[in-house]
C-alpha cells in the first residue's frame, strides 16, 4: 500500500492516477473533508469559492493531466469553460479601471502604455541574457522596463502568487517565462520560434474552467470514485519513521482520538512545507531546514453579493487588479458571476476579493469588520459599488500560498537531496514545481508515474500471491 498523507488537490491526484495504474492507496487527511484550499459552499443563493475559484487547462498539450483527470472522472458533463468575456482583464490605473491590452496589436495601438514603454517592448530582443539567478522585477525591468513591470508584471503576481516580484525568484516562479530567455535569448523570440506570439499582457494561453457547482467538484468527486476505505478524514499524522525492510510506519490519531499506525512501502508527503518539515525532521534534518525556510503569505478572500442595480461598473471581464503604485491595499477582485453561471442569485451578482498577500500581511491584523470596510471602499472606488453589499463571506488563510523567493529551487534540491537517503518517501504538494490546480494535477501524474515505476513489481508480486 501507498500511503499519501495530505488530502488536498495534490494527494488526491496522486492517488488518484496510482489507483488507475492498480496499486492500492490510503490518504490520510486531517481535516474533516479531504480538498484542503479548494472549498466551494453555497450561501444565501451565491456559490462561495474559499479557495481557488478556478483553474487553466490546456487542452491537447501533453502536460493536460488535468484533461485526463477530468474525463477519467466523468466530469466532462459538469465543466465550465469561462465566458469569453474573461479575455478582457482591468488593472487599476490612474484611480481608474483600464482594460489591459491583450493582443501585440492592440499593445501598440493602446493609450494604457506609454511610447517608453512600447520602445522598450521592441527593444526587448537585443537585450542581454542573465548568467544569475534574478528576481521577477529584476527580469522584467531588464527585459521590458519599470512601467511594464509595475503595470502588468507586478499585479498579475500578486494574483497569482500573492507575492512580491522583488522576492519571487524568476526561474522558480515562472519557469516557463524565464526559459524562453535561457533558450532563445529573449522573451519574443523564444515565442515566435515555438510557433506562438505571446498576448500582449503576458497572459496564460489555455482555458479558465470550474464546475457546475464550482471548485469543489474536483476534489469531491475524486474522493468518492476512491475504494471506500480508501480517503481517511480526521486523521493526524504525528509522526513517519523508515525501518530497514524498506517500509514505513505512520503513526497518529484518527478522527475518535484513538491512536494508530499503518505500514506502508512508500508515503507521499503531500501537505504544506511545515508540516513536512515536522515529519521529517527526525531523519532528515537538512530537508527540515529547507522546507521550514519556505514562507507562505497569508491573504483573505472576501465574497459580496448586490443587486446588480446596485454596481454601476459592466464587470464586462474577468476582474481587476491592482498595482502597488495605486497606494490601494486590494490586490484585485474577480467579477465572479460574470465569469461562470450560477454564482449569484436571480438580479444580484458576486464580487470575489482579495486583500492582504506578502506585501501587506499587517492589514489582516484588522477585525473582520474592518477588513470588510476597506474591501467595500476600495470596491465603490473601483467599480462603482453601493455600500453595504448584500451578501458578505469572508475567509482568512494566515498561510495561503507558498512563496518561491531567491534561492527556492536550491531549497528544493535539498530537500530531494536529502530524502534520497531514504528510499520510498515522495513529496507533492504546491510549495515545489507550481502552485495552481492545474500544476498539482499534473505533478501529482508524475510522482503517481514514478511510484509505479519503482514499485510496480512490487505490487504485481503482491497481487500474484
Amino acid at each position: 500500500m501507498i500511503v499519501i498523507i495530505g488530502g488536498g488537490i495534490s494527494g488526491l491526484s496522486v492517488a488518484w492516477f496510482l489507483q488507475n495504474q492498480g496499486i492500492p492507496v490510503r490518504v490520510l487527511e486531517t481535516r474533516s473533508q479531504p480538498g484542503g484550499t479548494i472549498l466551494t459552499s453555497f450561501q444565501q443563493n451565491f456559490l462561495v469559492e474559499h479557495g481557488p475559484n478556478s483553474t487553466l487547462q490546456k487542452p491537447g498539450s501533453p502536460e493536460d493531466a488535468l484533461g485526463r483527470l477530468i474525463q477519467g472522472l466523468g466530469l466532462e458533463s459538469r465543466l465550465q469553460v469561462a465566458n469569453p468575456l474573461a479575455e478582457r482583464r482591468y488593472v487599476l490605473r490612474d484611480g481608474a479601471l483600464k482594460p489591459l491590452p491583450a493582443s501585440p496589436p492592440a499593445f501598440f495601438l493602446s493609450p494604457f502604455f506609454s511610447w517608453k514603454a512600447k520602445a522598450q517592448l521592441l527593444l526587448e530582443p537585443f537585450r542581454r541574457r542573465s548568467t544569475e539567478e534574478e528576481s521577477i522585477a529584476d527580469f522584467v525591468r531588464r527585459r521590458l522596463g519599470a512601467e511594464f513591470l509595475d503595470y502588468v508584471v507586478e499585479p498579475f503576481v500578486s494574483g497569482v502568487y500573492a507575492g512580491d516580484p522583488e522576492q519571487l525568484s524568476v526561474q522558480a516562479a515562472v519557469a516557463k517565462i524565464y526559459a524562453l530567455e535561457r533558450d532563445h535569448g529573449s522573451l519574443i523570440r523564444g515565442a515566435i520560434r515555438q510557433g506562438r506570439v505571446m498576448k500582449g499582457a503576458g497572459l496564460p494561453k489555455g482555458r479558465m474552467i470550474s464546475f457546475d457547482e464550482g471548485m469543489g467538484v474536483l476534489p469531491t468527486t475524486i474522493a468518492q470514485q476512491l475504494p471506500p476505505s480508501a480517503v481517511q478524514t480526521g486523521f493526524k499524522v504525528t509522526a513517519l519513521e523508515p525501518n530497514p525492510q524498506g517500509h514505513w510506519r505512520i503513526f497518529g490519531t484518527n478522527a475518535k482520538g484513538r491512536t494508530e499506525s499503518l505500514l506502508a512501502k512508500a508515503v507521499v508527503l503531500a501537505v504544506p512545507a511545515a508540516a513536512a518539515a515536522g515529519l521529517v525532521a527526525p531523519f532528515a534534518d537538512r530537508a527540515a531546514r529547507a522546507l521550514r525556510s519556505i514562507p507562505y503569505a497569508p491573504i483573505a478572500s472576501i465574497a459580496m453579493g448586490y443587486q446588480r442595480s446596485r454596481v454601476s461598473h459592466p464587470l464586462d471581464g474577468f476582474g481587476f487588479l491592482v498595482p502597488r503604485r495605486e497606494k490601494m491595499p486590494l490586490l484585485g477582485c474577480l467579477f465572479s458571476s460574470t465569469l461562470f453561471p450560477n454564482r449569484a442569485a436571480a438580479d444580484h451578482l458576486l464580487l470575489t476579493s482579495f486583500i492582504g498577500g506578502s506585501t501587506n500581511p499587517a492589514i489582516l491584523e484588522l477585525a473582520d469588520q474592518a477588513l470588510v470596510n476597506q474591501v467595500e471602499i476600495n470596491l465603490t472606488r473601483c467599480v462603482g459599488s453601493m455600500i453595504p453589499a448584500d451578501f458578505i463571506y469572508l475567509t482568512r488563510y494566515s498561510a495561503a500560498i507558498p512563496q518561491y523567493v531567491l534561492g527556492h529551487l536550491a531549497k528544493v534540491q535539498a530537500v530531494d537531496a536529502d530524502l534520497e537517503n531514504f528510499p520510498g518517501i515522495y513529496t507533492r504538494a504546491n510549495w515545489r514545481d507550481g502552485v495552481s490546480v492545474a500544476d498539482c494535477v499534473r505533478n501529482g501524474e508524475r510522482v503517481a508515474g514514478r511510484i509505479v515505476a519503482d514499485y510496480a513489481g512490487f505490487f504485481h508480486l503482491k497481487a500474484g500471491q
